[in-house]
């Protein structure tokens, strides 16, 4: 073999070599990741990898989050804040009620039905147990004003147990007078509408002033506030953003128009100057 051929021979032999080793590159760089041993788990299974394997890590009962339970460990409650009360306020969201004058309650003892009795929240806002005196109960909720009963009575009954009832009490209402076709007292059962109360009163008569309704509503014993509401403009526009919902006590009254001011009947000796122009 010539001393070209030989040449020409180590350069192709070169060649090949490189593109060899380039394949074998290529493959490695390919196969290598699927090769790779997943992590076992203790039962021998393997674990899942990825956005999966964060997923099952979630469903998993130990990196499981309850309803009730916070990332922190503390635990929540419906419509509470950390367990604290309202978001808005700290407090109840729902109030319970509070007694006022005239209330009355039964109060029945379980293992002692003598002192069984019925309690009225007097006008001074006392009531008088028998055989304990008189407590203050006005403006307390039923669970305090029980309460207020077991001390009261800890040291004539043993750890007495008691059930407090409410039997009477004044429902919210709303009054309606004027030019209202049923004016009178109605109970306020739930969220109204001034419009809304007027059709409740038998709605308006041929008299009433629509533009210049009145709302009066107590905001203390000696003080109240009045608000003029034009219910004919809101109903003729079909528009009643403005129209005030309701509070238990406030007062609606519907004016008389000016034209229903004039007198139905007047007398004959006022109109003679229509009657007998002719003497003018």
């Amino acid at each position: 073999m010539s001393d070209g051929e030989s040449t020409e021979m180590k350069a192709l032999l070169e060649k090949v070599v490189l593109v060899a080793v380039g394949l074998l590159i290529l493959r490695s760089a390919v196969v290598s990741p699927a090769q790779e041993a997943a992590p076992v788990s203790q039962d021998g299974s393997s674990a899942p990898s990825g956005k999966f394997a964060a997923t099952e890590s979630s469903r998993s009962p130990k990196g499981r989050v309850d309803a009730g339970q916070s990332l922190s460990g503390a635990i929540t409650q419906p419509e509470k804040a950390g367990g604290m009360g309202d978001p808005a306020f700290g407090g109840e969201r729902h109030p319970l009620y509070r007694l006022a004058k005239s209330d009355v309650l039964d109060l029945n003892f379980t293992f002692t039905p003598d002192f069984n009795q019925s309690l009225t929240v007097q006008p001074d806002g006392f009531i008088a147990l028998r055989g304990a005196g008189t407590i203050f109960a006005e403006g307390l909720t039923l669970p305090q004003l029980h309460n207020a009963i077991l001390d009261a009575y800890r040291n004539t009954l043993h750890q007495p147990e008691l059930t407090l009832t409410l039997k009477e009490f004044d429902k919210p209402y709303f009054l309606a007078s004027g030019e209202v076709a049923k004016p009178g007292k109605y109970e306020l059962r739930s969220d109204l509408t001034v419009n809304e109360a007027v059709a409740i009163a038998g709605g308006f008569t041929k008299q009433a002033r629509h533009s210049q309704v009145v709302l009066f509503r107590r905001v203390s014993a000696d003080l109240a506030e009045s608000r003029v509401l034009d219910l004919k403009r809101m109903l003729d526009s079909r528009d009643l953003s403005e129209d005030l919902h309701l509070r238990p006590g406030d007062f609606i009254f519907v004016p008389q128009s000016r034209i229903a001011k004039i007198r139905t009947f007047v007398p004959t000796n006022s109109m003679n100057w229509y009657l007998n122009p002719l003497q003018f």
